[in-house]
């Protein structure tokens, strides 16, 4: 039988199987190039509009909308960065002492980078509502300073539209006066001497300002800011400072220490802080030579190294800037009697806590804030471990090069410093070390 027809029909069914494979395979893609080319045309003739013609498009949403921004309000100038400055706990310190040692980073204000920058500005805004200043009219602000509090008023003094003309002490740290000739102030480094004297810093700002204003021949009139006696100093703590650590302290607290050279932070945060937390202390930091310590604790003013012939300068014996004293000021009576205790602190004492805070902590800080942190440590010893303690940490050590850390020296790579090395005889980390164990 010849079997070419069943070889033709078993031929044309393979065929056809695999003919619809392929199709299969092919038309929907097919289909799907078809509907796209057909899709536009059958939209538009669906709306009733032509194919051929032309299309505008229109954005009818916002800016603000289209980027997902909010309406924020953005400070405005250099004095809206015054204030308002972190409160952190110092690791090393608090782990030492069993207490939070909380520290104010007032080195953080943002025009002057201390906390003298909340004392310029409401110097300056006070006297403008008294009408004793105008802006851009040639109006001068003098003053006599250690350094910090004429860098703030350098600083806000160009922000507001004044000139600032600064007296302070030739024994300063340069870096302080060559700051203030990078902003624009007029620098007078006298030799340090007496109140009594015509040429001490604060007298020949005084006199300055005077003669300034009674010069018919020069633009302006000359203002004297006095920060030792304008009470606008102590209230600018008041109603920052002190409000700050209320706020970042949860209002749990039990001591506040700081120095005082002026008095306006320790006077203006106490008046805040002692009506409304009846069991806190307030405790004076003072460095050697100054006669505070004595002031809280027996009432007079007077520092051994005061007695004739044994004072090697004529302002306080230590290497401390910014903080201690020989006379008394409005700003510090203003809040005296709400100081509890003060704390004495010698050089050794604060140039070994610089150097501590550098290496523990990675804390760069000038002379008056390693004040602070002996004091508040001392105090900790004292008062036994749980207990929350807020400091200050007033500027960076880049201030104080030339001199504080000059004697401070380098920290190196060491590591193993011993709280015991830092605190001096007295209620110091003996007593601490006993109440830890």
């Amino acid at each position: 039988m010849d079997n070419r027809p069943r070889l033709f029909l078993t031929t044309a069914f393979l065929c056809g199987v695999l003919l619809t494979l392929g199709f299969k395979d092919f038309y929907p893609d097919l289909e799907r190039r078809f509907r796209r080319r057909r899709a536009p045309v059958n939209s538009l003739a669906g709306a009733g509009l032509d194919p051929r013609a032309q299309i505008e498009l229109e954005d009818h949403t916002t800016g603000d909308a289209r980027d997902g921004a909010q309406d924020v309000e953005v400070p405005e100038g250099i004095e809206a960065c015054v204030g308002n400055t972190p409160l952190f706990r110092i690791k090393s310190l608090s782990e030492e002492t069993g207490c939070d040692i909380l520290a104010k980073a007032e080195f953080l204000n943002g025009a002057g980078g201390s906390p003298k920058d909340r004392v310029a500005l409401n110097m300056i805004k006070t006297a403008e509502e008294q009408g004793l200043l105008t802006p851009h009219s040639g109006d001068t602000i003098y003053e006599g300073t250690v350094g910090s509090t004429g860098i703030s008023l350098a600083s806000i003094c160009r922000a507001r539209g004044y000139l600032a003309h600064i007296c302070m002490p030739s024994d300063q740290a340069t870096e302080k006066s060559d700051l203030l000739l990078k902003l624009g102030a007029i620098v007078d480094r006298v030799p340090p001497a007496p109140i009594i004297d015509p040429m001490h810093f604060v007298n020949r700002a005084r006199n300055l300002a005077a003669d300034h204003t009674a010069d018919p021949s020069r633009l302006g009139r000359g203002y004297f800011a006095d920060q030792f006696q304008n009470p606008a100093n102590w209230q600018a703590h008041f109603e920052g400072t002190g409000p700050e650590i209320y706020q970042q302290c949860g209002k749990k607290l039990d001591a506040f220490v700081a120095g005082a050279g002026t008095g306006g932070t320790i006077a203006g945060v106490a008046q805040f802080l002692k009506p409304r937390l009846r069991n806190l202390t307030i405790v004076l930091a003072d460095p050697q030579g100054s006669g505070l310590f004595n002031r809280i604790k027996y009432g007079v003013m007077f520092d051994t190294l005061e007695k004739e012939g044994t004072r090697r300068r004529s302002q306080i014996d230590t290497v401390v800037e910014g903080i201690g004293i020989n006379r008394v000021t409005a700003n510090f009576e203003a809040g005296r009697e709400l100081i509890d205790d003060a704390i004495k602190v010698t050089d050794e004492e604060a140039l070994a806590m610089a150097r501590w805070l550098a290496e523990k902590d990675g804390i760069f800080v000038g002379s008056s804030s390693s004040v602070n942190c002996v004091a508040a440590v001392r105090f900790a010893s004292q008062i036994g471990p749980g207990h929350r303690i807020v400091t200050i940490l007033c500027d960076s050590g880049t201030r104080h090069l030339s001199k504080f850390w000059a004697q401070a020296g380098n920290v190196g790579g060491r590591t193993d410093s011993e709280l015991d090395d830092i605190i001096g005889p007295g209620p110091g980390p003996h007593a601490y070390r006993q109440v830890l164990l």
